[in-house]
């Protein structure tokens, strides 16, 4: 099976709309996903995975029933599994999302932000 490079910058100019992650890759079971951030997200948890957040650009808020996470471009934060969060981006934030494969972006709260799995479209070898 042959590889191709796959550039963020590019993956991400293809993604329209905030919060719809898009997988670029996946390694073993876990997806590699990127996303654009605008706005505050909802309340929720993975009770089974922890989440891993890395900001390419701008600034994240990842709210905890506990104190709030700052993250800027560059930092990455781990959200435990069954931790309840809501990442809040007051601008436009670019992230990298890493993830068992299947994971549902709203977690234990489905709704009107819920995203099925997106694709980007294949490269040109």
């Amino acid at each position: 099976m042959t590889q191709h490079v796959r550039n963020l910058d590019t993956a991400l100019a293809q993604i329209a709309e905030p919060w719809q992650p898009h997988r670029v890759a996946s390694v073993n079971d876990y997806d590699v996903k990127v996303v654009k951030l605008n706005g505050e997200f909802v309340w929720h948890s993975h009770p089974e995975t922890d989440e891993l957040f890395l900001v390419l650009s701008g600034r994240l808020t990842i709210q905890l029933r506990d104190g709030d996470v700052e993250l800027g471009p560059n930092d990455l934060y781990v959200v435990p599994r069954g931790v309840e969060h809501c990442p809040k981006a007051e601008g436009d934030v670019t992230a990298v999302l890493i993830e068992p494969q299947g994971t549902v972006n709203t977690g234990d709260a489905p709704g009107d932000r819920t995203s099925p799995l997106r694709e980007l479209p294949p490269l040109q070898p």
